[in-house]
């Protein structure tokens, strides 16, 4: 067997973890996204931002499965190779117009960690970008404040991206059905570009960028309302960051104008079990579900399965990268296939509209799961 598979379907699987009926494609794709505010120097004007980006799709019929993806470990040094179905650069799908998923990456990570979501989405009729956030990957960590000012205007920006492709991609996607996935820092981000606009204190962290260029996403300012994209339609937020600092209060939050779904760890000591229950509490104004993984910590249902290369110690570290990716409790397959089965009756119900699936959201019932296969996941709703 081949190591580092990033598609498993282990056998405890719930029924939407499936594979969908569409080969994969994947493609890589480098844009620039114009006038981003420049943390630097906060006074420039019309800096450029460039990122490298994935994208995978609903390939043409009769396309062989099969293909590798090389990637920078969390140490920023050591490489390893991931096997998936995907196949680079083949054909897209004919007659048909998929939504758009955004997936968006932690403080620190790269377009691949949530790969097995990407394929996942793309063999059910979507297409699926994922970046790599300038300043925020293993290899260019820069200052925290730059990934807080840029990442909903990543995502933002990738959507504009992906709307300007031209030729088969530009034919085959429709950006006005866009949902984000956002996994730690993305679900921050996710949460900005959703709507939830930032509290006055948010300007006062430590770690923020200088000059109060965080004001740009206050709740209620005018630079806020212009990023809130009608496109975007539903976000699935994964460990977010962010409220355990005080970065909303609940006139920000008040603010998420869309549909989520927030998965998260009860053990999570990054971003906090109770202040990710806060969000689904507190945003009163829209549908939202909370799918807890107890037990589980910061890396529940987002990374694919941890490269055995990751497994040793690194020096520079100071520990082994397998932490950055694995969860002492949780096995990551079965993990993987819980969110690729929540994650394909959510975008289904808010970018398809299919509403038979519905009940795949009802935590009483827990559709789709194997008696006995729920042990330690709970799943809750509000505003329905």
């Amino acid at each position: 067997m081949t190591h580092n598979r990033i598609d498993r379907i282990g056998p405890y699987a719930p029924a939407l973890a499936a594979r969908g009926p569409y080969p994969v494609g994947v493609r890589t794709a480098q844009i620039t996204l114009q006038d981003q505010p420049d943390v630097h120097v906060p006074a420039a004007t019309g800096a450029t931002r460039p990122l490298t980006l994935e994208i995978w799709y609903p390939a043409a019929a009769g396309t062989a499965q099969g293909g590798t993806y090389d990637t920078l470990l969390r140490d920023g040094t050591r490489h390893a190779t991931l096997h998936g179905q995907a196949a680079r650069d083949a054909g897209t799908a004919q007659g048909i117009r998929a939504p758009l998923v955004v997936i968006s990456h932690g403080y620190p990570g790269n377009r691949y960690l949530l790969v097995h979501l990407a394929e996942s989405l793309a063999a059910k009729g979507y297409v699926v970008a994922a970046p790599d956030h300038a300043n925020s990957t293993y290899d260019a960590q820069d200052a925290f404040g730059i990934t807080l000012l840029h990442r909903s205007l990543d995502q933002k920006g990738v959507i504009d991206a992906v709307a300007a492709m031209d030729g088969d991609l530009g034919a085959l996607v429709d950006t006005g059905r866009t949902g984000i996935i956002g996994y730690s820092m993305g679900g921050y981000g996710a949460l900005i570009s959703g709507g939830a606009g930032l509290a006055a204190t948010a300007l006062d962290l430590e770690r923020a960028p200088p000059d109060g260029l965080l004001a740009r996403h206050l709740a209620g300012s005018d630079t806020h309302k212009a990023l809130i994209d009608a496109r975007v339609k539903a976000i699935l937020p994964i460990g977010p960051w962010g409220a355990s600092y005080g970065m909303w209060d609940a006139n920000g939050l008040a603010g998420l104008r869309v549909p989520a779904l927030i998965m998260a760890g009860t053990a999570d000591n990054v971003s906090g079990y109770e202040a990710m229950r806060w969000i689904f509490e507190g945003a009163t104004s829209v549908e939202r579900h909370l799918l807890s993984f107890v037990n589980a910590g910061h890396n529940a249902a987002a990374p694919y399965p941890a490269p055995h290369e990751a497994w040793a110690h690194s020096d520079n570290l100071g520990w082994a990268p397998v932490e950055h990716y694995a969860d002492p409790v949780w096995d990551s397959v079965v993990m993987n296939n819980i969110t690729q089965h929540f994650a394909t009756a959510f975008f289904g119900i808010h970018l398809k509209g299919d509403a038979r699936l519905r009940s795949y959201l009802d935590g009483d019932t827990m559709e789709g799961f194997r008696d006995g296969t729920t042990q330690g996941l709970r799943l809750e709703s509000r505003g329905i």
